[in-house]
């Protein structure tokens, strides 16, 4: 089988393309191929689908075998991959997701390739027992959250899949793998959740660093950008369009007051292509 690496932001994945169907052993497959030291190494494992909605439909199964709702990198990877491969001659495409429905991708060129990627990634969900987590509000803004002994404040977004953004004084430095884990698994949320801890440093620019769900700490997250975004525009920190900086670069976010829908941009790249024979 070929496969082909991409990340978009230093957020990597194994992308497949030509299956018609979702392996049923694919959590088993993510797990052996996303290892750094006994495979290929990933964050994620990317099935690029036919759809009877969209022109390709997009299937994500992180490194711990559970599978992504959405994941806002790896489209972007999904999108660059049938475009310089030629199998979509537009700019203008749409991608189907698990959890976010179908979303309209703009794709801006270089020298023939994609080179940056727009996605529209819908509306956020912002009420409580939707996202999901245990508080029945919406939206759920500057809720406390205690975990051992430690007390943080949180804001719960739904990009399609569940983020819980927590404001520090130094969200570079942090210390992500001491309190992502703990978070990712806490009780308020019922179906787990990703978590985002930013900085906001103007109106137009967060440093943000994230622990995603079913993956651990990745270099970058898309939808945790969007998510982070709405989140400083509902505590009054930002402006409706900024700059989210992450540790594998950043990402530019617009919730746009007219049709209430977030709009991603950044880049995807190739590394290389293999072939897996065991």
């Amino acid at each position: 089988m070929e496969f082909t690496k991409m990340h978009g932001l230093g957020n990597d994945f194994i992308v497949i393309y030509g299956e018609q169907a979702l392996p049923e052993n694919a959590a088993e497959l993510a797990i052996k191929w996303c290892d750094r030291y006994f495979g290929i190494g990933a964050d994620g494992l990317v099935y690029i689908l036919p759809s009877e909605n969209a022109d390709y439909r997009m299937r994500i199964i992180n490194s711990d075998g559970s599978e992504a709702e959405q994941c806002g990198n790896a489209i972007r990877c999904v999108a660059k991959y049938v475009y310089d491969h030629g199998y979509m001659q537009r700019e203008e495409i749409t991608i189907e997701t698990l959890g976010a429905g179908v979303q309209r991708v703009s794709i801006q060129t270089e020298d023939g390739k994609a080179a940056t990627v727009t996605v529209d990634m819908g509306q956020p969900v912002l009420e409580g027992l939707q996202i999901p987590t245990t508080v029945d509000a919406n939206p759920v803004v500057d809720v406390p959250i205690e975990s051992e002994g430690a007390s943080f404040q949180f804001t719960a977004v739904s990009m399609g899949n569940p983020h819980c953004v927590i404001y520090v004084e130094d969200a570079v430095n942090f210390d992500l793998n001491a309190w992502g884990p703990k978070l990712e698994v806490h009780p308020m949320f019922p179906k787990k959740v990703n978590v985002e801890f930013a900085t906001v440093l103007d109106r137009r620019t967060v440093d943000m660093r994230v622990w995603e769900r079913g993956a651990g700490p990745t270099l970058a997250c898309g939808t945790g950008a969007c998510a982070t975004l709405v989140s400083s525009v509902l505590n009054g920190k930002t402006d409706r369009e900024a700059e989210v900086r992450l540790k594998g670069g950043s990402l530019f976010i617009k919730w746009n007051e007219q049709d209430n829908r977030v709009y991603m941009t950044g880049p995807a790249a190739f590394v290389y292509t293999g072939l897996i024979t065991a």
